[in-house]
């Protein structure tokens, strides 16, 4: 197994998922010998313990034409200084172009030296994918190249790459703001086909990467037009022995033989019809699918991914499993595998993390289960869905998954030292220690240990459950690797779903529901129901309209079957605020390398009898803590921390580090919105963070309760935020942005209420979460959630699921079409 070809690609891919950006970045002017161009550069500063480490591995460099902080440009002579590590097997640096620094949706360039040339590759990646080959217009020419022993230096001109466009998929910086926020990444080595820049393959990158902000105040020159023209340089690529080119960097998820098929050899859809089709096999989907097909209904569950865990016929895992009945998704030490080796487990049409695999969220989470605070409900939800209402399902619920908080099966806690020092800490200062789901409503100035969706030293959760009994019935029926393109509707009355063939096998056609009496329920996720909605007519006519210049276009439903409803706002997730401690008693276990090279003993552990530390989540997670604050607006907002034994190598290199991640949730009041591109990927328009002042001052506010309960342990150091540095300072010289911010607990798109969004009203679905203006069309996960949660929501969404199955099945049937008839033309 090439596992460093695997680890490498998928993190170029999450290169600009940043832990923190506040490191310091030395901004000074160089003026190239050879050509006397002068230009800005940044590269981190070896002295201020900078982020992402590779203070002297990385720098770049930047001049503009003399308009372009008047008028936007498009291009930019630049420069990039890299280590070449290995030359045999050399490293590469990267800048990413994005409004933000970030990865995904956003033009990144990549350089790397081998046999005294210096080569180029433009790549792309719609979400967390595999970057691959960038298909647009951007031109890169040298000017200079130098090669030494150690580094190399390049000197270019980049044409068309402030704006750019991946199949549809479209974006841009603007120069005449006045700023840009860049993203940077390297690596040592194993480059793969250094000679061939679009067979390229990158190693890992562990030479560092950040984020920065470059102001442009002195970028542009009188001088680019003379210093352009200099640009006429190519390198000649050798291609002979190199292996598969890498992908376009917009494919799907599917099975390695069908990657380089042009056009998919495609299967036609079932032909039989259901009383429900539900679309999304996670949280929301499973539940609800158990409990319709429970009442003796038809259910068809569709899942766009592929099968995960060893009861459901998941394949993937590393070799140390070969031979047993479990995958990767089974173990719980190896949940942290998904932030280094994504691929084909994460959505590749969305520019945040989001799991496209059976059980979905459930499937690749660390597994944190959480019984709800009363308030979760009573403060978010409307009447119907109040913590009194929801009684029953939450027991329905806990008495199926109770959790625990003693995973291994001997029924010991491994490698607690980091919790045992934070809570030596926590106890003195006075707050109380809590075994969390039995004090569920006690959430201010408490601790304990994390509860798991964990049964027998295994995961479990709904595809251990509900799944199981679902399956169990004949009237149910399982399709995974499917994916949904929309609802087929005409009006107000959905008829069934159209599949769309992504990869060899794959399913295409109309799947119908029952005339006059079939459901459809989207259960796709925050980022994916909101997309299936707007690709079947349902959405803002901004979005729409997009949609209708699509690929979509052709058979897009006709304008005046349209619904507006505000999909896609109200998008929340927790605002995530790392803090970093060390302290010499805490001890670090790799769960990394227990991907490849664990431990003899605690793999027989593991393998034998389900114990040891292999049986708790990476990466050594605990203790919890949470803490309440009233605002000065007399809202209660609600802070969660999650401390687990893992530093960063940005900020610190101790074996001894902990990191204590806050979480922003009930309360908060900053919103967000999720749009959709031409090419139909999701994107984060605008982030849900810290848009309100008093959201702002909780996390200071939080962030100070927290040290000043922690600083009364011996030897306790702090790193982040770092020694002289304010609180207020260290919070407000953070970049917001989901890059260096996310929690990946997204929540929201199609908000639940009273409140008919095509009258002015902000909900998409009623109460029964029936989306408004149709008659049997429904959405069932985390995005119907009006407010954010405590904690982790993955129980609240199964909770949500089983509240809401209860309130369809009540209803009344389907009303009739007029003349009978339940199905009706889609195209225009």
């Amino acid at each position: 197994m090439k596992v460093l070809t695997r680890l490498g690609a998928t993190a170029l891919a999450v290169f600009i998922y940043l832990q923190q950006c506040s490191a310091q970045y030395i901004n000074e002017q160089y003026t190239d010998p050879v050509n006397k161009i002068t230009l800005s550069t940044w590269r981190p500063d070896p002295g201020s313990n900078s982020e992402g480490g590779g203070a002297t591995a990385y720098a770049f460099g930047l001049v503009l034409p003399p308009d372009a902080l008047t008028e936007d440009s498009n291009e930019y002579i630049g420069l990039l200084r890299c280590d070449i590590g290995d030359a045999g097997n050399p490293g590469w640096c990267g800048v990413s172009h994005g409004q933000s620094g970030q990865m995904t949706q956003a033009l990144l360039l990549m350089a790397w030296a081998s046999n005294g040339q210096v080569y180029t590759s433009f790549r792309y990646a719609s979400g967390y994918n595999v970057p691959g080959l960038y298909t647009g217009n951007a031109t890169l020419t040298q000017i200079s190249a130098t090669v030494n022993s150690t580094q190399f230096e390049l000197i270019y001109r980049c044409q068309d790459c402030l704006a750019w466009n991946q199949g549809g998929n479209r974006g841009s910086v603007s120069t005449s703001s006045g700023l840009l926020t860049l993203g940077r990444a390297a690596a040592k080595g194993n480059l793969q086909n250094p000679t061939c820049p679009d067979k390229a393959i990158p190693g890992f990158h562990d030479n560092g990467f950040g984020q920065y902000g470059a102001p442009l105040e002195k970028v542009p020159h009188t001088s680019y037009s003379a210093w352009a023209a200099l640009a006429t340089k190519t390198t000649t690529a050798n291609c002979s022995g190199a292996s598969d080119p890498a992908p376009t960097g917009t494919e799907p998820p599917a099975e390695p033989t069908s990657t380089a098929e042009p056009v998919p050899v495609c299967t036609p859809a079932p032909s039989k019809t259901y009383d429900y089709i539900v679309v999304g096999a996670g949280a929301g989907g499973i539940p609800i699918a158990d409990k319709l097909s429970e009442a003796g209904k038809s259910v068809l569950l569709i899942e766009k991914g592929p099968p995960s865990t060893g009861r459901w016929k998941g394949t993937l895992k590393p070799e140390w499993l070969q031979g047993t009945n479990l995958t990767r998704f089974d173990v719980p030490g190896l949940c942290n595998q998904i932030w280094v080796d994504s691929a084909g487990i994460a959505c590749t049409d969305t520019d945040q993390m989001a799991g496209c695999v059976l059980g979905g969220g459930t499937a690749v989470n660390a597994g944190l289960w959480w019984k709800p605070h009363p308030q979760d409900w009573d403060y978010n939800f409307p009447e119907g869905w109040k913590s009194r209402d929801t009684v029953p399902a939450t027991n329905r619920v806990f008495g199926r998954i109770p959790g625990t908080w003693h995973p291994s099966q001997d029924g010991k806690l491994y490698r607690q030292e980091g919790f045992n020092v934070l809570a030596s800490g926590l106890r003195k200062s006075g707050w109380k220690e809590v075994i969390p789901n039995e004090a569920y409503n006690q959430k201010n100035h408490t601790f304990g240990h994390s509860t798991f969706m964990f049964a027998k030293g295994e995961r479990s959760g709904p595809l251990a459950t509900y799944l199981v009994s679902a399956a169990a019935r004949k009237q149910f029926t399982l399709l995974t690797n499917a994916a949904v393109r929309r609802a087929v509707r005409n009006g107000s009355r959905v008829t069934g779903v159209e599949l769309e063939c992504l990869a060899n096998g794959g399913l295409s056609g109309t799947i119908n529901v029952a005339p006059n009496t079939g459901r459809v329920i989207f259960a796709a996720g925050t980022f994916g129901s909101a997309k299936l909605l707007l690709r079947s007519g349902i959405g803002p006519t901004d979005q729409l309209e997009i949609v209708k210049e699509s690929t979509d276009g052709p058979t897009f439903i006709a304008k005046e079957q349209w619904i507006n409803l505000p999909v896609g706002y109200n998008l929340m997730d927790h605002l995530n605020t790392d803090l970093i401690v060390t302290h010499p008693d805490v001890v670090f276990y790799d769960f990394y390398e227990a991907w490849t090279t664990p431990n003899e003993g605690d793999k027989s552990a593991y393998l034998q009898n389900r114990s040891g530390i292999l049986a708790q989540a990476a990466p050594d997670i605990g203790p919890l803590m949470w803490d309440e604050l009233k605002g000065s607006d007399n809202i209660v907002r609600t802070l969660q921390w999650t401390a687990r034994v893992e530093g960063s190598d940005q900020y610190t290199t101790s074996k001894n580090a902990m990191t204590l991640s806050q979480y922003l949730g009930r309360g908060v009041v900053s919103r967000g919105r999720m749009t959709i591109s031409s090419g139909l990927d999701t994107n984060v328009a605008e982030h849900p963070y810290l848009h309100n002042d008093v959201d702002k001052q909780t996390v200071i506010q939080g962030i100070k309760n927290l040290q000043a309960a922690l600083n009364v342990i011996p030897n306790i150091s702090w790193v982040l935020p770092p020694l002289n540095t304010t609180v207020k300072s260290f919070v407000n010289n953070m970049i917001v942005s989901p890059s260096n911010r996310r929690a990946n607990h997204w929540m929201g798109t199609v908000k639940l209420g009273k409140d008919d969004g095509r009258t002015g009203g902000s909900a998409v679905v009623d109460l029964n979460t029936k989306v408004y203006g149709t008659d049997n069309l429904f959405v069932v996960d985390a995005s119907i959630f009006p407010g954010m949660t405590t904690g982790n929501p993955s129980a609240m969404i199964v909770i949500a699921s089983e509240h809401a199955a209860q309130r369809i099945l009540a209803l009344n049937s389907v009303p009739s079409l007029p003349g009978g008839k339940g199905r009706g033309k889609w195209r225009r």
